[in-house]
């Protein structure tokens, strides 16, 4: 495993293009594009103002930089430099903005939601689309592009309109059975809209593209319900992450329950992987001796190391007494994702913040479980094989497969703290994003299966 040299970075603005060629970062009011495999820089391109968000194009070709505190959005071409584009929404304000499918129309949502405005790129027309709902996801493409599933409030009472993507003609408008819709996605195949309600209402609807209603599901009533929704890659799955510290599985013939996670604190099951990470500090020689003996509590050393430990059970994981008397507590399922190939899904409980899980989803069971030493932020598979990419906030990487696991400690000068990361399409490598700088971790496939296999004995 290699790492590249250390570059500055802003607001954790760092994304791959979607062939796979470049690498766009923001350093305040610039954005850099670089060459993935040399990194050398190939645009610089200067912004009005502090960006805040940036989109690729679905086929690479262009980049948009949006400012939402200006009302702006500045567009820049990969293949003629000399193009750009700007939009200014002016005092309708700005607050989410992104491409459509094509990578020629861009979506603007105003402030307040008031409407979004369709900008084409090619016929330099605008149209207008109203009612958007303020809620946690309320755009959702087709894999295939060819429709958008908008959800809207009017009148009190939520829809969801369905467009044709290469006119923006309206095809379905239908209303759904929900208190306060917060999220809409789109099954992969593109056949199956998944509606969910506010987690003050335990609801989850399945409609068809032709807005059928297919099935409503709810696990339990009176107490907060859906936390996260995830579609397996196959479009067979969907999992539903809820407050109760439960993921329930769906199947995609008659929309029921197959089965349900539970995420205890204590696991007895000897079948079940835990695996701890634990510190390992570097021998010392006699003459390295330190006298006295450092503090007791003084905390790792700077070049302290960690390394996975398969626990005996019963494993007590650490937990986080939630705060229930404020919004949003740190209970239920926060983060659950599908491998590409549908066979593992990883979750994590809010209130047993260390742990991920990893589930095999052809058996339905447990697979294994990985406690940190600290919360963790974010997880990521691989999107060419069942291999899962975990940060902590700390300077360390940390790596999963049905192999094992291992830890790697990111090299620098000071702690390069790992908040975020994205892989590359590849699989291959991957950027490691801290607070201001990132750097690229190139991964060798044999060696780190490999290495897996003899930290952990090819203990599967």
């Amino acid at each position: 495993m290699n790492f590249s040299e250390v570059f500055k970075l802003s607001s954790l603005l760092c994304k791959f293009s979607p062939d796979g060629k470049y690498l766009a970062s923001c350093v305040q009011y610039r954005l850099v594009v670089r060459d993935v495999n040399t990194l050398q820089i190939l645009q610089l391109y200067t912004c009005l103002d502090q960006i805040q968000h940036i989109e690729w194009s679905a086929d690479s070709l262009f980049i948009l930089c949006a400012m939402y505190k200006r009302g702006l959005v500045q567009v820049w071409s990969l293949e003629q430099p000399e193009w750009h584009c700007k939009i200014d929404e002016g005092s309708a304000g700005l607050v989410a903005s992104c491409w459509s499918p094509d990578g020629r129309h861009i979506l603007n949502t105003t402030e307040f939601h008031l409407r979004i405005t369709v900008w084409s790129l090619c016929t330099k027309s605008v149209s207008y689309i109203k009612y958007p709902k303020a809620c946690l996801q309320g755009i959702t493409f087709t894999r295939d592009g060819r429709y958008m599933a908008l959800a809207e409030r009017r009148d009190c009472k939520d829809y969801v309109s369905i467009f044709v993507c290469s006119d923006w003609q309206l095809l379905r408008h239908f209303d759904t059975d929900t208190q306060d819709l917060t999220g809409i996605e789109w099954a992969p195949n593109g056949c199956v809209l998944a509606v969910w309600d506010t987690c003050l209402e335990y609801k989850i609807l399945l409609y068809s593209l032709d807005g059928r209603l297919l099935s409503t599901y709810s696990a339990y009533e009176w107490s907060l319900g859906i936390k996260s929704v995830a579609w397996s890659p196959s479009s067979q799955f969907l999992a539903v992450g809820s407050y109760d510290g439960k993921v329930r599985i769906l199947n995609h013939v008659t929309w029921k329950m197959i089965t349900e996670f539970g995420h205890p604190a204590t696991i007895n099951d000897p079948k079940i992987v835990v695996y701890k990470e634990a510190e390992k500090s570097p021998q010392l020689g006699l003459g390295c001796l330190s006298f006295p003996p450092p503090r007791a509590g003084a905390g790792p050393l700077p070049s302290s190391e960690s390394k996975y430990e398969i626990a005996s059970v019963p494993v007590s994981l650490q937990t986080l007494k939630p705060v229930t008397d404020r919004a949003n507590p740190k209970i239920g399922i926060g983060m659950l994702a599908f491998s590409p190939d549908s066979y593992f899904l990883a979750t994590r409980n809010d209130n047993i913040p260390n742990a991920v899980w990893v589930w095999d989803i052809q058996k339905l069971r447990l697979f294994a479980v990985l406690e940190q030493l600290s919360p963790v932020r974010t997880f990521q598979w691989d999107p060419q094989q069942p291999r899962l990419a975990i940060c902590t906030g700390g300077s360390r990487l940390y790596l999963w497969s049905p192999a094992g696991c291992m830890s790697v400690q990111v090299p620098g000068e000071g702690d390069f703290a790992v908040l975020s990361l994205c892989w590359h399409l590849s699989g291959d490598s991957m950027a490691l994003l801290s607070k201001d700088h990132f750097c690229l971790c190139f991964l060798e496939t044999e060696a780190v299966v490999g290495t897996a296999c003899r930290q952990l004995g090819g203990h599967t």
